[in-house]
């Protein structure tokens, strides 16, 4: 039993080979699963975020509606723009 205990604490639960967020980018803008969904396609600023279309960020996990208007305005705000 002990050893189950011991053993336990040493497992990783199933999904949680997460992509690590580096720096602030988008920050306070779109939630967390937005930003590891850029992070996991290594898209960690506006620029790079330009070379994509919002079809193909709206493919990405956790990006709904709701998380590409508010991106849409920071980046307007910012004088940036998806692809076309």
């Amino acid at each position: 039993m002990i050893n189950l205990v011991i053993m336990a604490k040493h497992l990783k639960p199933i999904g949680t080979d997460r992509h690590v967020i580096h720096g602030n980018f988008l920050k306070g803008i779109v939630a967390m699963p937005a930003r590891r969904a850029l992070a996991k396609e290594n898209i960690d600023s506006l620029q790079q975020l330009s070379k994509y279309s919002e079809d193909e960020i709206l493919q990405l996990h956790g990006f709904g509606k709701n998380t590409m208007e508010r991106l849409k305005i920071y980046m307007q705000e910012r004088q940036i723009s998806f692809k076309k």
